[in-house]
C-alpha cells in the first residue's frame, strides 16, 4: 500500500493497556526513522514515540515508562505497547517516517500527509 495502516485503538478505563500497530507504506521512505504521533481533538499533532533506523529509542516525557515502541523487524510492523493510560491519553494515534535526530523530534514536519490514524480513548 501507499500509506501507513494503524489498528489496535479502543475504548479503555484508565489504567488500561492497549497495543496499536502500524503498517508501513510497502514502498522506499525519504525518512529514516518512524514515529508514532498523536493528536488530540482541537490541538496539533505532538510525538509520542520514535524508533530509529539504529533502533534507539525517543520517547515524549509524559510516557516514558508506560508506552514502549518497536518492531517487528521479519514482518515490517511497528507498535505502539501503552500501559498505565491516562485520560489525557485519548487522541487519534498515527505514525509516520520522519527523522528523530534532533531535540524536538516530536514536532511533526508540515509535509507529512497523515494517515488514518486509529482512535484511543480512556475514560477516567
Amino acid at each position: 500500500q501507499l500509506a501507513f495502516t494503524e489498528s489496535g485503538g479502543d475504548l479503555v478505563q484508565s489504567g488500561g493497556s492497549l497495543k496499536l500497530s502500524c503498517v508501513p507504506p510497502g514502498r522506499a521512505l525519504d525518512d529514516p526513522d518512524t514515529a508514532w504521533f498523536r493528536r488530540t481533538p482541537g490541538q496539533l499533532y505532538e510525538g509520542v514515540a520514535c524508533i530509529r533506523s539504529d533502533r534507539s529509542l525517543r520517547y515524549r516525557d509524559s510516557v516514558k515508562g508506560r508506552f514502549t515502541i518497536s518492531r517487528d523487524d521479519a514482518k515490517n510492523i511497528y507498535y505502539l505497547q501503552m500501559d498505565n493510560l491516562r485520560p489525557d491519553d485519548t487522541a487519534v494515534y498515527n505514525c509516520a517516517a520522519v527523522s528523530c535526530a534532533g531535540p524536538a523530534w516530536y514536532v511533526p514536519p508540515d509535509y507529512i500527509m497523515w494517515s488514518r490514524g486509529t482512535r484511543v480513548t480512556v475514560s477516567p
